[in-house]
């Protein structure tokens, strides 16, 4: 059975531990389906034997033969069985969603809070595909706990009633039952692995060109490139279905032994209780059947090994690196320093700083650099003289709010996108950071207001809102800077103006510093201080420690 690595071995052994009721749960009706199973085939086969031996022998036989009890117990088996079998599908089920629950967001945390160089190096496809498929992968590890017990309890009873034959027939029943689970994990070792493997890399691959072509498929439909398009993701659904086909085929290089062998079980059995009457060499053979297709469950676990452990070993590689410390900056009291290019440039909390030139000179790599977008190369950043590449990732990330260039918004409605500045904001935040975006006017025409649902990365709405949307959830975040990326581009002439003055007004208000990164004149008329950047080269930043 494969073993987690450590970081979502110890984040899956908390869940088990916590959902430990509902697991034992599902492990106690499992074992009760076994035991019933093996008892109901068991005495149904004896029950017809018996039965035909009295009909055989005479009307005298059949007129006192029981079959009352018998037919009561076979009711009565087939009913528990059943109940059990739901039972351990509630219970199973319930502990498997329930940890998931508990599984997904942490692993969202981690790629949320990873090195920059790596997460943000996966698509949107990959880390979905990370957060879903990978993880339906784990569900085994919690689903399959129940099938020990099972197995265990379908041994005992098929042992018991084949014994009842003759000691041989529970002897042989159990070396084959002992084979059968040694061949089921060296043959799933050897066969299931890879093809488990190419299955969860496939559907990765596929999911991640599929998102990344529907994000532009207003462009393929403009350009005609819907078949091409077409022809790649069939490509690789092609790839997936071989690899489901060479999965499927695996799995029936692992049934046709355990097929095999428990025919020889049942042949064997029923051979070596020839000196035993007909009625109990049935119950033997039947039993040491059923048990054996118990233990064939079990022994298919194995079959899953290789995406389980590949899915393992992706979702561990998101939980390596743990969240950084939250910081609580304060909105008044932060000091900068610039040191860029060779150009040095000391600020003071509410001082105003453009900085202008030709693209690649730095400008929007020193904001994702300070709010932890990038890594740091040694020297680039300070804080109180510590290199920011010495401290945890993200550590001044909370000393500022972003509005970058290319805004980013979630599906979801107006609501859910403002709140990820501010997660606690009441609705008249909301709605005073639209007004100082100049956007409260259109959101309050919608029919809904701020619960508008705008679609995926905001299609719903045109360029100018999405940028000054996410501009007012930059407003909502309580930090001592402001970075704005090119904050009034794609806006008209009038609502530059108005977008302008509002920002103004709120810095006057608020005292917040701002460091802004424009082409356009209006935005850096409101900076006193102008660095001209004509090198990408970033000497050192310094930022000393923010008040409590």
């Amino acid at each position: 059975m494969t073993r987690a690595p450590s970081g979502l071995r110890d984040l899956v052994g908390q869940q088990r531990r916590q959902q430990a009721g509902a697991l034992m749960l599902a492990a106690a009706a499992a074992a009760c389906v076994s035991l019933a199973a093996v008892a109901l085939l068991g005495l149904s086969g004896w029950f017809l034997a018996a039965a035909a031996a009295a009909g055989a022998a005479g009307p005298a036989a059949v007129l006192g033969f029981n079959y009352v009890f018998p037919s009561a117990g076979i009711r009565f088996l087939a009913i528990a069985r059943t109940g059990a079998r739901y039972g351990e599908r509630v219970a199973g089920h319930q502990a498997a969603l329930k940890a998931l629950a508990e599984i997904r967001p942490a692993l969202f945390a981690g790629l949320a809070s990873g090195p920059p160089e790596r997460m943000l190096a996966l698509s949107s496809g990959e880390a979905s595909g990370r957060l879903v498929q990978d993880v339906d992968a784990i569900e085994t590890l919690f689903v399959r706990r129940s099938a020990p017990w099972s197995a265990g309890a379908a041994v005992v009873a098929g042992a018991l009633l084949s014994a009842l034959a003759t000691s041989w027939a529970a002897a042989i029943f159990l070396a084959a039952f002992t084979a059968q689970i040694g061949l089921g994990a060296w043959i799933g070792a050897r066969v299931s692995r890879a093809p488990g493997e190419a299955m969860l890399r496939t559907s990765g691959r596929l999911k991640d060109e599929f998102q990344s072509f529907a994000a532009a498929a207003p462009e393929l439909h403009c350009f005609g490139m819907q078949d091409r398009v077409v022809d790649r993701l069939m490509a690789h659904d092609r790839a997936l279905g071989e690899a489901r086909e060479r999965g499927w085929s695996a799995e029936g290089v692992v049934l046709l032994p355990q097929a095999a062998l428990t025919g020889l079980t049942v042949a064997a059995v029923l051979a070596v209780s020839a000196s035993a009457s007909l009625p109990l060499a049935a119950l033997a053979a039947l039993a040491a059947a059923v048990a054996m297709e118990g233990g064939g469950g079990f022994a298919r676990m194995f079959d899953r090994d290789g995406a389980v452990e590949a899915a393992s070993l992706r979702l561990d590689d998101i939980l390596a690196v743990p969240p950084p410390p939250s910081v609580k900056p304060a909105l008044t009291g932060a000091r900068m320093t610039l040191r860029i290019g060779g150009y040095a440039v000391a600020l003071v909390s509410g001082q105003r700083l453009a900085l202008v030139g030709r693209s690649g000179t730095g400008k929007t790599r020193l904001f994702e650099t300070l709010v932890g977008l990038r890594e740091p190369n040694a020297g680039d950043v300070e804080i109180d003289g510590l290199g920011l590449e010495s401290a945890p990732c993200g550590t001044v990330r909370g000393l500022f709010a972003l509005a970058p260039q290319d805004a980013g918004l979630i599906s979801g409605t107006l609501r859910e996108n403002l709140r990820l500045g501010d997660p606690q904001a009441t609705d008249t935040t909301l709605w005073s950071a639209l007004d100082e975006a100049c956007l409260a006017d259109k959101v309050r025409a919608l029919p809904q207001g701020l619960d508008t649902w705008i679609g995926e990365s905001g299609v719903r709405l045109s360029g100018g809102e999405r940028r000054r949307l996410c501009l007012a959830r930059a407003y909502l975040r309580p930090a001592p800077w402001l970075l704005l990326d090119e904050p009034t581009e794609g806006l008209d002439a009038a609502t530059e103006a108005a977008v302008i003055a509002a920002l103004a007004s709120r810095l006057d208000r608020t005292e917040q510093g701002v460091i802004i990164v424009s082409h356009r004149p209006g935005p850096l008329a409101l900076c006193p201080l102008r660095l001209v950047l004509d090198s990408a080269d970033v000497d050192t930043v310094w930022i000393p420690a923010c008040q409590p």
